[in-house]
């Protein structure tokens, strides 16, 4: 009987770890929130040759177009459904076709700048 009881308490502190380390995980994973004068820092010297000082995109030397980032309909395209998913996925990993660079991947930019990027980015999109 004595075993028994050992056996549960094993297996209720085991649970019990389980769930902190779950939950330790998740946020961890959280997204991080973005300082948007910092990331107006990072735009000016990595992305203002592609996306203009104003946000309002052009054609990059690859010859495909890059956001303009003041247009309602740009937010509303729906593989922007999720618009910070998105950002972040192209600094992070780029997008070949298109030219942009993987900021992320290569380690020019780190996870806090990412979101620094993307806070920046929708100041600029509210700017009229």
């Amino acid at each position: 009987m004595r075993h028994l009881l050992n056996i549960r308490t094993v297996g209720a502190t085991l649970l019990l770890a389980l769930v902190v380390m779950g939950a330790a995980i998740a946020q961890a994973a959280a997204p991080l929130k973005g300082n948007p004068a910092a990331g107006k820092t990072l735009y000016t010297t990595k992305c203002v040759a592609c996306h203009k000082a104003d946000g309002s995109g052009g054609i990059k030397l690859t010859g495909n177009p890059t956001p303009n980032w003041k247009l309602p309909k740009t937010w509303a395209d729906p593989i922007r459904k999720n618009p910070d998913v998105f950002m972040r996925d192209c600094i992070q990993n780029g997008k070949i076709k298109s030219g942009m660079v993987a900021w992320g991947k290569t380690g020019q930019l780190k996870p806090q700048q990412i979101e620094d990027l993307i806070a920046y980015i929708h100041t600029i999109a509210k700017k009229k």
